[in-house]
């Protein structure tokens, strides 16, 4: 189960990744469609972050090595949820950091994002 929950978390860094890279102004869109729902566009972040942390979290219990971050990055998730969830204006003031004017920051987080996949993906298949 360990290894399907990493490629789990390959295949949406790898996709998500690279929609931040190619279409950065898309992101920036969506973001501005979330904000204008209040905080409704905020339970629309949490929800995500919630299903996607506790999917890891449930079913990859690994607490070392490389598997560790895969583990770190679903409780990060499922602590983005909670407190979206529990505080919707801090998340409405957090998705309204997002503008035209810093879409570039879409396209850095997608290099990081597809770099973290590639390093796991490695890592599962690689070797």
């Amino acid at each position: 189960m360990d290894k399907a929950v990493q490629v789990f978390v390959v295949i949406n860094f790898l996709v998500i990744g690279l929609s931040h890279i190619l279409a950065p102004r898309a992101w920036v869109a969506f973001f501005a469609w979330l904000r204008s729902k209040g905080e409704a566009g905020v339970f629309v972040v949490a929800f995500l972050c919630l299903w996607f942390g506790s999917l890891i979290v449930a079913f990859h219990p690994v607490w070392s090595g490389w598997p560790l971050m895969v583990t770190l990055l679903g409780w990060a998730q499922v602590l983005k949820g909670v407190i979206y969830f529990c505080f919707p204006a801090f998340g409405l003031k957090m998705i309204g950091r997002v503008t035209e004017e810093n879409q570039r920051l879409f396209v850095y987080g997608g290099v990081a994002s597809v770099g973290l996949a590639t390093l796991l993906a490695w890592r599962l298949w690689g070797r």
